[in-house]
């Protein structure tokens, strides 16, 4: 008896999650699928010789729009470049100066993602 109901709660909490999370997705919040149609983020080329490359690796990323926000606001620090690949959930960053990797990581999880260390 005690276990089905332990059994019940957790299933509605599980549902109310999944709820609150598809609520979260169609309206375009959390980070996921935010615009209807989709401009791909143009590459950006450096000034400099690249000195280092890093890669990290990212939850939370699913659509043309994810990868677009996180290679624009990646792409906006000065002296770095990255490519996104959705399928591995990874970030690959260039850069032509002395950058911090705390930068970084603040910077994709500042978009609600989750950096993978």
């Amino acid at each position: 008896m005690i276990s089905n109901i332990i059994t019940i709660i957790v299933l509605i909490l599980i549902i109310s999650i999944a709820v609150s999370g598809c609520i979260k997705h169609f309206k375009g919040e959390g980070g996921c699928c935010g615009g209807s149609s989709v401009v791909k983020e143009p590459d950006k080329k450096l000034d400099k010789p690249v000195i280092g490359k890093k890669t990290f690796y990212v939850e939370g990323m699913h659509c043309e729009n994810c990868r677009n926000r996180v290679k624009r606001t990646i792409n906006s620090i000065d002296g770095a470049s990255c490519k996104v690949n959705l399928k591995k959930g990874r970030v690959d960053i260039e850069f032509d100066r002395e950058i911090e990797d705390d930068v970084f990581i603040k910077a994709i999880e500042d978009l609600d993602y989750h950096v993978v260390l």
